[in-house]
């Protein structure tokens, strides 16, 4: 067994690159060794700012050999009258590299066919990595650059390229780098190096200041960071996704920690992490009380020499930043909430849908009806409509228009600095989550609340001005905003038919001439925008539910069974998971089936009449579903609809409902298509797949 060395020389990759890149890479050469039959051990991934690199342990000295049977012509075709092979005979083992002297004949299939055995001898490992430059060419990344007088496209110029087996070197190109054993050290403490066997590796590159070895770089840092806070007695909160980032910006790291003046605790603690965090990346430092302190911990890209120089530079930067905040903060105290308010007036929501005032007007009506919708009490009411009223206000402080991470955070700060109830604040605040999937939703009812209506007006706007999402293409992030409307619905179990509440909201809308605020030509495209709305929801759930790893079929059969409740697509994909198990499952799916595909291709608007069945299956069968609609639950009524498989079957083994007395007809067509309606609140039984059951 040998070991097999990949590394990809680069300029600094963005951070957020780094992990999926080496995650692709290590997938990308699995398969290029299973394909080529090489066997190997564990790959050990590699990867700093300026590198991707793989470890393949344990890899074979060459590819397996293969025999493979192949089957050729039938034997009438491969032999003519005289007994002799035919030119399709010849043209067949000539194309697999051999003669007709390898033939054999063998039955498939009630037939005679000419086979062969083809025979490959497996390649030396050596010559089956030389066309690595294939996995290397194939990465793809979500953002390229181009060099040089190259077309070709990558996630950063390749500057150099190390291939080895073991102590050899295994040649290929890529454009004009060529592979060979030199890599490169740090970028200022380091310098080029040759990596004399492929595990050596991670120790060479160690001795010219790189910590190739993603993982234990972030250890380190941990390990560094959590020293510093011991010494000091602070407290550092754990951020996974800061660490990350941390990580994937440095080769060879070096903690050390810095501090700011005191009268910057005066801001708000997310004004100073923000600063601190997301514009430079510094980790912030509580007492064992949780309030923050006057310094932070921040990472370096090299050791310690010179470290003061290091400090001086990085409190510098950040006392800029928290002298710009603290200007802010002051200033925007010197104005009135209506203010700021009054000034979304002149800000474009879109070129086609008007301003941001116009919008939090929408959205503050969608509010008003939904909370009618979930009765909510007078009192809250009011507050909604406050909240709906200012929602966006902040929007036009100087803080915001600083720091655009912190839109809604400085919303509730100002509300409560202006004397605006809690509950109000609070809800200028969450009307934003979750701002990622999986994020955290809102906690109040007023949050919630206008968290939906927020995009709910969103979507609909765009979508009747012909902005809808397609492909991957989503400018706008409609998709995030449908997703976030899913799972409040869902997470609340608010069963809320979004059919019709949209169109409650355009006809209230429409009667109020300016309210809509949107210019004719989208207005005039709203009422008939909400079914595409509604599709596109759906569209969320069908993803939410293929995240959960639900059956497909069942995913089909509840989300294209016309529901407009969210929650219900939910409630009935667990309702049928929960018993597709049931002895009656098959038998009353196919029943229900059989009656959906009937009354599907056959409607009718007649009244079950009970005098006219002819047999006592009819009347067992209507009798039975009468019942169904008393039920509390879709999981009951899936339960009960199931029970009826047998009087289905004796329903259709005693009647015929296509007769030529057409009264008769229509009498039994009622009667299923009373079945059908019940079994509509659950599921498209058709989309069921009980075949393999």
């Amino acid at each position: 067994m040998a070991n097999y060395l990949l590394e990809i020389g680069l300029e600094e990759m963005p951070a957020h690159l780094v992990t999926p890149a080496i995650n692709q890479l290590v997938e990308r050469v699995e398969t290029f060794l299973n394909e080529q039959h090489l066997t190997h051990g564990a790959l050990k991934p590699f990867s700093t700012p300026r590198r991707l690199a793989v470890l393949v342990e344990d890899i074979a000295q060459k590819a397996d050999d293969l025999e493979e049977e192949v089957k050729g012509p039938a034997k009438k075709a491969a032999l003519d009258a005289d007994g002799n092979y035919t030119k399709a005979a010849q043209g067949f083992v000539r194309g697999q590299g051999l003669t007709t002297d390898d033939i054999t004949f063998k039955e498939s299939k009630g037939n005679e066919y000419i086979f062969v055995t083809k025979f490959e001898a497996g390649k030396p490992a050596a010559e089956v990595l030389t066309a690595m430059n294939s996995v290397v060419e194939s990465m793809t990344f979500p953002t390229t650059m181009r060099w040089g007088r190259h077309n070709f496209e990558y996630v950063r110029p390749i500057r150099w390229m190390v291939s080895l087996l073991d102590s050899e070197i295994v040649p290929f190109n890529v454009l004009d780098v060529a592979t060979g054993r030199t890599s490169r050290g740090h970028r200022f403490l380091g310098h080029d190096v040759e990596i004399m066997d492929a595990t050596d590796y991670a120790t060479t590159l160690q001795s010219v200041y790189v910590q190739a070895d993603a993982q234990a770089r972030k250890e380190a840092i941990e390990s560094q960071i959590a020293k510093i806070a011991a010494q000091n007695d602070w407290q550092v909160a754990p951020d996974a996704d800061l660490l990350e980032e941390v990580n994937n910006l440095v080769e060879y790291p070096t903690a050390f920690a810095g501090n700011y003046d005191e009268k910057y605790l005066s801001l708000p603690d997310e004004v100073l992490i923000t600063s601190m965090k997301e514009h430079q990346r510094f980790f912030h430092v509580t007492d064992a009380n949780g309030a923050l302190l006057p310094h932070f911990i921040s990472v370096r890209n090299g050791n310690d020499q010179h470290l003061d120089n290091v400090i001086a530079g990085n409190e510098k930067v950040l006392v800029a930043r928290l002298e710009d905040a603290l200007f802010f903060y002051e200033e925007d105290q010197k104005h009135d909430i209506d203010f700021y308010n009054d000034k979304l007036k002149l800000v474009s929501f879109h070129a086609k849908l008007g301003s941001v005032y116009d919008h939090t007007r929408r959205a503050k009506a969608l509010a008003h009806l939904i909370a009618n919708e979930l009765a909510l009490n007078e009192q809250d009411q009011t507050l909604l409509d406050r909240a709906g009223s200012i929602y966006k206000f902040d929007l036009m402080t100087g803080m915001v228009g600083e720091f655009d991470e912190l839109q809604g955070i400085m919303g509730e700060k100002y509300a409560l600095i202006f004397g605006e109830d809690a509950a109000v604040a609070q809800a200028i605040r969450e009307h934003y989550m979750p701002i990622n999937a999986g994020g955290e939703l809102p906690a109040s009812e007023l949050g919630k609340i206008l968290a939906l209506a927020d995009k709910l007006d969103t979507i609909l706007s765009f979508f009747a001005g012909d902005m809808v999402p397609s492909g991957s293409n989503d400018p706008y992030a409609l998709r995030r905003a449908a997703s976030g409307i899913v799972n409040i619905l869902v997470a609340n179990n608010w069963n809320l038919n979004i059919d019709a509440l949209l169109n409650r909201f355009i006809a209230d809308m429409a009667e109020q001439k300016d309210a809509l605020g949107l210019p004719e030509a989208v207005a005039a495209k709203l009422t008939a925008s909400v079914s595409d709305v509604v599709a596109f929801l759906t569209d969320r759930v069908v993803k939410e539910m293929s995240d959960e790893h639900m059956r497909h079929d069942v995913i089909e059969a509840v989300t294209q069974n016309h529901f407009t409740s969210a929650v219900q697509m939910f409630v009935s994909a667990h309702a049928v998971l929960a018993h597709m198990d049931d002895a009656d499952f098959r038998n009353g799916v196919e029943g229900l089936t059989r009656i959906e595909r009937l009354t599907k291709k056959n409607a009718t608007d007649a009244q079950v009449d009970a005098s006219l069945f002819e047999n006592d299956a009819e009347k067992a069968l209507y009798e039975a579903v009468g019942p169904l609609s008393e039920l509390t639950t879709t999981e009951d009524e899936l339960v009960a609809l199931l029970a009826l498989a047998p009087k289905i079957d004796a329903y259709f083994d005693q009647t015929m409902v296509m007769v030529d007395d057409d009264a008769v007809k229509q009498n039994r067509l009622a009667t299923l298509h009373a079945v059908a309606k019940e079994a509509a609140h659950v599921a498209n039984f058709m989309k069921l797949d009980v075949k393999s059951r």
